[in-house]
């Protein structure tokens, strides 16, 4: 098969890991990019156009990836779904519950494909803890821990890479805490009720910097969430490369597994497995993502984050802010109703 022919919707921090996954994929080309900054998307790709629109008038494309803000998906999924064009859209996948259930409504009624780039998931580390608990390596799940930390929330002009953070109305479980959320449902499936506790310890900002979230899954299994952007969490060595956003713990019957800051794997203490990647973003999940989608269009494989999944995770999400709003536990079918 020829390479497929990828065009990208925003070109600004975060898009720029993007960028580099895809000019290094094997069997892809990048040949447009979009962006009111014309000049950023000609750094980015042969043919820059102002619009998503003018881009797909222009080009025949095998697919699109939407890096933009969220606020925007919405509005760019659905036209990329009604040309017939396939795409992959930045997390967080809308700014409200309505439009998450609206995105994946239009992305069931066109059968184009369709996913969230959710790339915690991919983090080489995390495939690892899922095959080693598959295996049995920690004999029946008891109870897990995310620490999720990133030291970028202090002072007077906070998230100096994404300041526009500082106006979310939301913000920690919003734009973060999705991540270990998707990632426990990967590896110890969907969860039935989540009851959150949050605080702003910032004044600068209008959002939440700091959570705690208890999940019960479906079977039963009950795990924690505990994330802030006020604290490191820990240290790391360099050579590790660009490390985990904080550490795990994932307690069996037999052994406790424990993800690192550096992003080994113990098995109560001895190391059964060590991050040596070094290319890319956290691990090159953005690339393991993105490869993940193109595996769909060319071989079928199952999309693990395709919109009608994946609005599972915003749905906990949803049910995270209503539980810190009511200080008290909150069934996450309860979301799917309203």
């Amino acid at each position: 098969m020829d390479k497929l022919r990828v065009g990208i919707v925003g070109c600004g921090f975060f898009a720029q890991f993007h960028i580099d996954g895809w000019r290094r994929m094997e069997g892809v080309e990048l040949v447009a990019a979009a962006d009111p900054d014309l000049a950023r998307a000609g750094a980015a790709a042969p043919s820059a156009y102002a619009t998503m629109s003018e881009m797909l008038d222009a080009e025949k494309l095998d697919l699109v990836d939407i890096a933009t803000r969220p606020e925007t998906h919405l509005a760019l999924v659905k036209e990329a779904l009604a040309r017939r064009v396939p795409a992959i859209c930045q997390k967080p996948m809308a700014p409200t519950w309505a439009e998450s259930l609206e995105m994946a409504a239009e992305a069931e009624r066109s059968g184009v494909p369709f996913m969230i780039h959710e790339n915690w998931r991919w983090h080489p580390w995390y495939r690892e803890a899922h095959r080693l608990i598959q295996a049995g390596a920690i004999g029946r799940p008891v109870t897990y821990c995310f620490r999720a930390r990133k030291r970028d929330g202090l002072g007077e002009t906070p998230y100096t890479d994404q300041p526009y953070f500082r106006q979310m109305p939301r913000l920690l479980i919003y734009e973060t805490l999705i991540h270990p959320i998707d990632t426990a449902r990967l590896l110890f499936g969907d969860v039935s009720h989540v009851y959150a506790d949050t605080r702003r310890l910032n004044e600068r900002i209008v959002g939440e910097d700091l959570a705690y979230l208890l999940l019960s899954h479906e079977s039963g299994l009950l795990g924690s969430i505990d994330g802030n952007r006020y604290t490191e969490g820990g240290y790391y060595e360099p050579r590790a490369g660009s490390p985990p956003l904080g550490e795990a713990t994932f307690e069996g019957e037999e052994a406790l597994l424990t993800l690192t800051t550096d992003g080994h794997l113990l098995r109560n203490g001895v190391s059964v497995w060590q991050n040596t990647v070094h290319t890319g973003y956290r691990g090159d999940c953005v690339l393991a993502t993105q490869r993940h989608f193109v595996d769909h269009l060319r071989n079928g494989t199952p999309l693990e984050t395709g919109a009608a999944e994946y609005v599972k995770s915003v749905g906990i999400v949803e049910a995270a802010y209503e539980s810190a709003r009511r200080g008290a536990r909150v069934a996450i079918a309860e979301m799917f109703r309203t």
